[in-house]
C-alpha cells in the first residue's frame, strides 16, 4: 500500500508509477479537512503488501501538515512488513527524509529504505525562482522515469538498508536554518490574490488546494481562509488556466506547471 501527498501531481504520478510496477495501492493522503486521519480497520493490507510513503520536500523538510497529519493518523501495522519511503524534490532533499523517518519512527513505524526523485520545479515564492523550461522538465521527467524502473525493482524486491537521498551539499543548514524561515515567513496565503476581470468562476483553485484552505464566495471567486493551513504550494496559481491568481507580485511573468500540463512530454 503506497501512500501518498501531492500538490502538483509529481508525488501522485510518482507513487501511480511505483503502483503500476510493483502491483500495489495508492491511497491519497487527504488533509482538505482538518480532522482528516486513516484508521488502520479500513484499510486492511494484503498478506504481500508493503507500505510506502511518498511526499514531495517543502523548504528542505517534509510538508508541515503533513507531519501534523502523522501525529494524529492512525495507520496499519507495519510489524514484519517492508517499509519504504521515497520523497520528490526541486534540486536537494536536505534533512527531509530524516525528519520524516524521525516522525515515523515515533510512530513506531522504521524505513527500511528511502529514495528520493528530482521533478520539475514548482515553488515560485521567491525572487529568482520559477519553473523549468519545457526542456528542463522533458529531461526531468524522463529521468525521473528511469530512475522509478529501477526503484521499483529494489521496492518489488524488498531490498533493505538503500540509502538513495540526494541531501545536496549543505543538508543541516537547508533544513533546520533556512527550513526554519520558510516554515516563520512564507507559509502563508495572505500574499495570494485574485484579479476578478481574468477569473471565470470555474472553481478549479478551490478543488485543486490539497488542504481545502479555499472557498469561494457568492460569485464563486477564491477567498484564502487565513487558516494557518496554507502550504504555498502553489497549486491554485499553477491550474488556473486564466493566470487570474498572482502571489503578489512574486509570480508576475513566471511559468505554470502541474504533472500533465504539457502532455507532449509526459507520453514521450
Amino acid at each position: 500500500m503506497i501512500f501518498y501527498f501531492s500538490c502538483t501531481g509529481n508525488t501522485r504520478w510518482v507513487a501511480s508509477e511505483i503502483s503500476k510496477a510493483i502491483g500495489e495501492r495508492t491511497v491519497a493522503i487527504d488533509m482538505t479537512a482538518a480532522d482528516a486521519m486513516y484508521d488502520a480497520e479500513h484499510l486492511p493490507l494484503t498478506s504481500e503488501e508493503s507500505i510506502g510513503f511518498c511526499f514531495p520536500v517543502h523548504g528542505w523538510r517534509p510538508p508541515l501538515v503533513l507531519r501534523e497529519w502523522f501525529r494524529r493518523a492512525v495507520l496499519p501495522c507495519s510489524r514484519g512488513r517492508y517499509v519504504w519511503a521515497l520523497c520528490t524534490m526541486g534540486d536537494t532533499v536536505g534533512e527531509a527524509m530524516n525528519l520524516f523517518a524521525s516522525d515515523l519512527s515515533a510512530l513506531g513505524i522504521e524505513l527500511d529504505s528511502r529514495f528520493s526523485i528530482q521533478m520539475p520545479e514548482t515553488y515560485v515564492g521567491l525572487p529568482g525562482m520559477n519553473t523549468d523550461s519545457i526542456e528542463s522538465e522533458q529531461r526531468k521527467i524522463s529521468a525521473a522515469r528511469k530512475q522509478l524502473e529501477r526503484i521499483s525493482l529494489e521496492i518489488r524486491d524488498r531490498s533493505k538498508g538503500k540509502v538513495e537521498v540526494y541531501e545536496g551539499h549543505w543538508p543541516r543548514v537547508n533544513s533546520r536554518f533556512i527550513g526554519s524561515i520558510f516554515v516563520k515567513h512564507l507559509l502563508s496565503d495572505r500574499p495570494f490574490g485574485v484579479d476578478l476581470e481574468k477569473c471565470t468562476s470555474c472553481g478549479r483553485c478551490s478543488r485543486v488546494c490539497p488542504v481545502g484552505n479555499i472557498v469561494l464566495d457568492d460569485s464563486k471567486h477564491p477567498v484564502w481562509q487565513h487558516s494557518g493551513r496554507c502550504m504555498s504550494c502553489f497549486a491554485c496559481y499553477h491550474y488556473c488556466h486564466e493566470r487570474a491568481i498572482e502571489y503578489g507580485w512574486r509570480t508576475r511573468s513566471k511559468g505554470q506547471y502541474y504533472f500533465g500540463k504539457n502532455k507532449e512530454i509526459i507520453t514521450e
